[in-house]
């Protein structure tokens, strides 16, 4: 499935960190920053996610929430939280249903060998649940000037 802009924001349901339900229509009213990326603790997830965190209270008075999605387990959260005092939701999408609704599971190649991975996409969503910006070239130590331009 591709998202364009202008397209509405697929409904989900994940669990956060802490194994709480999250839904984006729980988000409704506020414009959210739905980051995917593919990895706790890797260089460029760390990088990405840390700009997100020095920037957080800035998104916070542009009226964005942030929500960051991966792969990993809610204890691999938990940790990748606590190690960077990241203020933000991570969802632990481990049966990969929002990576495939959000069209970010994605065939990648490394070294010459193929594998289905997470890209690093960014879909900024207005209150209304509306796509406004896809950010599919992500710079890791840059992301929040992406999404504040």
């Amino acid at each position: 499935m591709e998202l364009n802009i202008g397209d509405k924001a697929p409904e989900f349901e994940g669990k956060d960190q802490n194994g709480n339900k999250v839904k984006l229509s729980d988000y409704r009213g506020k414009k959210v920053v739905l980051y995917f990326y593919p990895k706790d603790n890797t260089p460029g997830c760390t990088a990405q996610s840390c700009n997100l965190r020095d920037n957080y209270s800035e998104l916070q008075q542009q009226g964005y929430e942030v929500i960051g999605v991966s792969i990993d387990s809610e204890k691999s959260h938990q940790n990748f939280i606590s190690k960077f005092e990241l203020p933000f939701t991570l969802i632990a999408d481990t049966d990969k249903q929002i990576v495939e609704q959000y069209g970010v599971w994605q065939e990648k190649s490394m070294y010459g060998r193929k594998y289905m991975g997470t890209m690093r996409y960014t879909f900024v969503i207005d209150e209304n649940g509306m796509i406004q910006d896809i950010i599919t070239k992500v710079k890791t130590k840059e992301h929040a000037e992406q999404i504040l331009k």
